[in-house]
């Protein structure tokens, strides 16, 4: 893709790539949309299925989520559609979708993504 260049996707058409979380032992699913070269920043449409909660976890970008469909919950609290919800660099986070319904957001990062879980009282290492 030429980002020198206008860009139109047509999301509607896009297929939803499934992509399994070893971490969380559940599908999440995203449409990618542009990856610029020169930064590494990201946009793509991301569904959590419904129960679906990212464990706390940390990330050395940081990334935006525009809500599009459903509630995201996150650890500061629950947001609907037309909400932004900005996560600055390296703070501990949760997120994902209610119990009764799939969450869809527009997301976005500042540059290449990355995701470092953080141990749990339940993990046998503790």
């Amino acid at each position: 893709m030429d980002l020198n260049k206008v860009t139109a996707i047509d999301v509607a058409a896009l297929p939803w790539e499934a992509r399994w979380n070893e971490h969380l032992g559940k599908t999440l699913y995203r449409k990618n949309l542009i990856e610029d070269p020169e930064t590494g920043a990201e946009i793509r449409i991301v569904k959590y299925p419904a129960g679906v909660i990212n464990s706390r976890h940390v990330h050395t970008c940081a990334h935006g989520m525009y809500v599009l469909e459903g509630t995201l919950v996150t650890h500061a609290g629950s947001y609907g559609p037309g909400h932004f919800v900005w996560f600055p660099t390296g703070i501990e986070m949760e997120h994902g979708a209610t119990a009764e319904e799939d969450v869809t957001v527009l997301f976005i990062t500042n540059r290449p993504f990355d995701i470092h879980y953080l141990p749990t009282a339940s993990d046998p290492a503790l």
